[in-house]
């Protein structure tokens, strides 16, 4: 993630004195919360109708439940960096190329 950005969302919660409220358990359900809101946006609609129409509000809350993983990882004292990188590997031993190319099977399943 760039540091600049990181910073910045840094400054905007202590310039409030929020993050006496940013404990791990609030944070998760924030974060469930907020996708919860970004789902909202694509009830009762297509994919297509839903980006078409709703676009600025499904960025809105994106934004805000990246915002909250930001503050989640700085929470858990993690880098996002190295644990979205872990990550990739796990996966890329789970779904190698060959197995998972085209398919969305999950990987017990390949």
């Amino acid at each position: 993630m760039d540091s600049d950005l990181h910073n910045e969302i840094l400054r905007f919660r202590d310039e409030r004195n929020w993050k006496q409220f940013h404990n791990p358990k609030d944070l998760a359900i924030s974060i469930s919360l907020e996708a919860s809101e970004l789902l909202e946006n694509f009830q009762w609609s297509t994919a297509s109708e839903a980006v078409q129409c709703k676009k600025e509000n499904i960025c809105d809350e994106l934004a805000d439940l990246l915002i909250y993983c930001v503050l989640m990882a700085e929470s858990l004292e993690v880098d996002i960096n190295s644990i979205i990188t872990k990550k990739l590997e796990k996966n890329a031993s789970k779904y190698p190329i060959a197995k998972a190319f085209g398919r969305k099977e999950k990987y017990t399943d390949l």
